[in-house]
């Protein structure tokens, strides 16, 4: 399915755009953009939505043409199966088409190593074809970690705690990406596992950003295609962390997970952290999933910025992405 994404449009769903647009390819520069969306069941129509508004709010008066896909091999419930089969563009459809940019994002893990994931395979095809048939394609979270994996054996790393919160990350090289990107960028982070910088200086990765706390944000390599890697997230609206906090306590009184979840990093205001540390310690003696009933009202920072520079890394991108269309139109 193709969506028009324009300064004008109010984005809902990947359904909701009038078949009028469809013809409106003469208005103006336009790029093509695919995202393969491998989010978990919980998170597909979330990812795919804030994805649309990040694009939205990037874009300023260029238009944008927006493809939704999934690797088939993700195995998904019966209602999730139906979203995308119904509402996604067949996978094949990517390789006859012409796409400016590709966004791809990770899966939930359910194999010990990635190369062992049910859907290796069709990830690393994707891979292969996106460095020869993209002007740019973005990596982000685990399918970074994945496409270094294939693409220079590099392992990831299991961190001692998980990476969970809003850090603070600096820029470390000029970058036509990273250009009036607000200091410090503030991230989502959420993940397992690291790529340590080492490995990927050492390999020829061009590191643009990092935090002290969560190590490398953004770094980039050269094919045919650019190829730009996120270990966090940037896709992940304000309440994103919130949601899987609370899943994650849910899953630890429900007995799914062994120990409970850390708070996230510089996320919760200060008075909310109280409350939550005072629960944590009435779940570790009244462990039952009715506990989640006496959860307290949630109060985020007012200073966690999320989605802010991301419209600045994503604004950047998408120049990148039609310096070529800008270029064309210029001389007709």
């Amino acid at each position: 399915m193709t969506i028009l994404i324009d300064k004008d449009q109010v984005i809902a769903g990947p359904t909701l755009v009038p078949a009028a647009h469809d013809l409106a390819r003469d208005a103006g520069a336009e790029l093509t953009i695919g995202l393969v969306n491998n989010m978990p069941d919980a998170a597909l129509k979330a990812t795919e939505r804030q994805f649309m508004k990040l694009l939205l709010a990037a874009a300023g008066s260029r238009r944008i043409r927006f493809h939704c896909f999934s690797l088939p091999s993700v195995k998904r419930s019966p209602e999730a199966k139906w979203h995308v089969e119904s509402e996604y563009s067949n996978l094949s459809d990517l390789e006859r088409g012409k796409f400016d940019g590709l966004i791809v994002t990770g899966a939930e893990p359910i194999a010990p190593e990635l190369d062992q994931e049910p859907y290796w395979r069709d990830l690393t095809n994707l891979i292969d074809w996106a460095k020869i048939n993209t002007r740019s394609t973005i990596w982000s979270c685990l399918a970074a970690h994945a496409a270094v994996l294939h693409l220079d054996n590099i392992e990831r790393r299991r961190l001692p705690a998980k990476c969970h919160g809003i850090f603070d990350c600096g820029v470390v090289t000029d970058d036509s990406l990273t250009r009036s990107a607000p200091a410090p960028l503030k991230v989502s982070h959420s993940r397992l596992n690291e790529i340590a910088e080492s490995d990927l200086v050492q390999a020829g990765y061009q590191v643009l950003t990092r935090s002290e706390e969560a190590g490398v944000d953004v770094f980039v390599r050269q094919y045919a295609s650019r190829f730009v890697f996120f270990q966090g997230h940037p896709e992940y609206d304000a309440l994103s962390l919130q949601r899987e906090y609370l899943r994650d306590i849910g899953r630890y009184l429900a007995r799914e997970r062994e120990n409970y979840p850390r708070l996230p990093v510089s996320y919760f205001d200060a008075p909310t952290e109280e409350k939550l540390i005072r629960f944590e310690r009435k779940a570790a003696h009244q462990r039952h999933p009715a506990l989640s009933n006496e959860l307290p009202a949630l109060n985020l920072r007012a200073d966690i910025g999320a989605g802010d520079a991301a419209a600045v890394l994503f604004r950047n991108w998408l120049r990148y992405l039609g310096a070529d269309a800008d270029a064309s139109m210029s001389v007709r």
